[in-house]
């Protein structure tokens, strides 16, 4: 897998370079898979829009060589720790949804999420007994739900 992460890196290297932006690329494997970090003086650029561009970065990774990771890989594309803030924020809604609906006995609806984030809340509450979660809608419209089981 390494060397996967390997060519990733030296292709996001290349479109950078391309692209004209003050961005360095190092990469290395976790847990999740290869995580392809960006420092430089651009760094604010990629994380503006809500990190649209990290996220395109991703999913171009993944269409170059997501076929060479196995399928619990992925690779996660960060500039100045934004992902790892936003998979705590992430957390903490779900644990906050989870709440409401035991209080409730209502489904709890997510506003608009990216599959990565949806991802991330399906798996901070897939070990509640007592709650499930869905994607319910289709494409852009697509919302993340917590409901009692």
């Amino acid at each position: 897998m390494s060397e996967t992460c390997q060519k990733a890196e030296e292709f996001l290297t290349d479109v950078i370079g391309e692209m004209g932006l003050d961005l360095k690329v190092s990469s290395r494997w976790i847990s999740e898979g290869c995580l392809l970090s960006l420092d430089g003086g651009d760094a604010g650029l990629a994380l503006m829009e809500n990190a649209e561009l990290l996220d395109a970065f991703e999913t171009v990774l993944f269409q170059v060589y997501g076929r060479e990771l196995d399928r619990e890989h992925r690779f996660v594309v960060d500039a100045d720790g934004f992902r790892q803030t936003r998979k705590a924020e992430l957390q903490a809604m779900a644990r906050f949804a989870g709440e409401q609906v035991r209080k409730s006995g209502r489904p709890f609806t997510f506003g608009v999420l990216n599959s990565t984030e949806r991802r991330i809340i399906h798996l901070t509450l897939q070990q509640e007994e007592d709650l499930a979660t869905e994607s319910v809608g289709a494409g852009r419209e697509r919302r993340l739900q917590v409901r009692l089981k």
